[in-house]
């Protein structure tokens, strides 16, 4: 029998027993179907033997039980938009597609809670809370598009991460299917409980490698009554990352701050976008203020003369959402319009104390000095550190053999000014070489244990972190 015989008799076995196990028209298993199953945001290409299509816990469980007796890979998926292959087969198997559990359970008013299905889009979830006067501040450049489940598989973060943390900083409880098909259910729905171990946190950020959410409790915040935005023009790096730091060390936390640098600038001027960046321009600050209205007022008023006192060439503000919107335009243009510059990029999204945000930018700038033929654009979080720094290429192994070498120099040297490799979008099998520039051997070896503990015969999302 040959091997393209052996995989489709395999993949008709997988394809009858999940059909008895959840019904035929929750499994999918023609080519054409599969392929579409076979990326994510990393743009690798792993082709599974099967998808299916849950609709509840109990199907998750079946499934899991099935492929816990059979030795089978399962590969949770939402929306296939995370940047590290958490969501790539691998190994082949089984994907678990959530997107048909997309139903918002329950929204508590007066308990600041909602309970969700893990295939709920983000900014669903923000959108429906927002009727009742309420937030839910993670915000990952993606929430358009991913789902609470991925986000909290990969704990996300985001612009709101300065003032309101991440992901892991709003979920309360969870309803795991653990890899025999048992369902756990970790927390409370309650702002407060401190009973045994933290399961909840130790599923949070685990990238499926240790169970699948089927349900999640997420803590919501009162709506703040007014944002207001500030867009303030620098000439140099250095200026803009000092008024960053003047503005915390003066005991004020912005919903959100975002440093743009010149490649970026350059990148964006004029694509889709309504603001005119004059030549001297060479960063910008995008800082946004929320909360009552009085004293959004003064905070914004206290910034805009921070930014002015640290040679701020001109600011922009915003009143009113479609200014917001306007401003806005700048950072949200940027991930398309570096295609400008290069047909392929890497995305990486290192965290760095404050402190030390001046010199991992100029660590980068010589680390570029060595590899002319490619292009580095860097953006990102800088109220928390968190920097997304693009290595782009060309098309052709050498340039992309180079843009590796030149993200490992970089990872290396994050790690060695108290950094992290990953602020944001997980390690998956992308980072999963490098976890060891930050994780000592003994600690590396805790996390081995823990997966052991929960997948023993290892078919959850196989080949990621370790």
């Amino acid at each position: 029998m040959n091997t393209t015989t052996t995989k489709k008799t395999k993949t008709d076995g997988l394809t009858h027993e999940l059909s008895r196990l959840i019904g035929k028209e929750n499994v999918l298993h023609l080519l054409e179907d599969r392929i579409c199953y076979s990326y994510d945001g990393s743009k690798q290409k792993y082709l599974p033997d099967v998808v299916v299509r849950p609709q509840s816990a109990q199907h998750v469980s079946g499934i899991l039980r099935f492929a816990y007796e059979q030795e089978i890979p399962v590969y949770p998926r939402g929306a296939g938009s995370g940047l590290t292959g958490g969501a790539v087969p691998v190994k082949g198997g089984i994907v678990l597609d959530f997107t048909q559990m997309n139903h918002i359970v329950e929204i508590s008013p007066e308990d600041l809670t909602a309970t969700v299905e893990p295939g709920v889009i983000t900014q669903t979830l923000q959108n429906e809370v927002a009727k009742h006067k309420l937030f839910y501040p993670p915000d990952p450049a993606s929430a358009p598009f991913s789902t609470i489940g991925g986000n909290v598989a990969e704990c996300s973060g985001g612009i709101t991460g300065l003032k309101y943390g991440v992901t892991r900083d709003y979920i309360l409880a969870l309803e795991v299917v653990l890899a025999n098909g048992s369902i756990i259910h970790t927390g409370r729905k309650t702002l407060k409980s401190v009973t045994g171990y933290d399961l909840t946190r130790l599923f949070v950020g685990s990238e499926g490698t240790m169970g699948v959410f089927t349900q999640i409790t997420v803590k919501l915040l009162p709506l703040p009554e007014k944002i207001e935005t500030l867009l303030a023009f620098f000439a140099t790096t250095q200026d803009a990352v000092q008024s960053a730091s003047q503005i915390i060390f003066n005991n004020l936390l912005p919903r959100a701050m975002e440093f743009i640098d010149k490649s970026s600038i350059n990148c964006v001027k004029g694509y889709k976008q309504e603001i005119q960046i004059p030549a001297e321009v060479n960063a910008l600050l995008l800082i946004d203020v929320d909360g009552r209205e009085s004293s959004v007022k003064a905070e914004a008023s206290l910034i805009e003369k921070i930014v002015r006192e640290n040679n701020a060439l001109t600011i922009a503000s915003a009143k009113s959402s479609k200014e917001r919107n306007t401003l806005w335009e700048v950072r949200r243009a940027i991930s398309p319009a570096l295609y400008n510059i290069a047909p392929y990029k890497i995305n990486e999204d290192i965290c760095v104390p404050r402190s030390r945000i001046l010199e991992i930018l100029d660590r980068i700038a010589s680390i570029h000095k060595q590899y002319p033929s490619l292009k580095v654009a860097s953006f990102g979080h800088i109220g928390d550190g968190n920097i997304h720094v693009n290595v782009m290429y060309d098309n052709g192994e050498q340039q992309r053999a180079l843009a590796e070498r030149m993200i490992e120099e970089i990872l290396r040297n994050t790690v060695e000014v108290g950094g992290t490799v990953s602020g944001e979008h997980g390690i998956g099998n992308v980072k999963s070489a490098f976890l060891s520039l930050e994780i000592p051997p003994m600690e590396l070896g805790i996390m081995k244990d823990i997966k052991q503990l929960f997948d023993p015969k290892g078919i959850l999302n196989p080949g990621k972190i370790f």
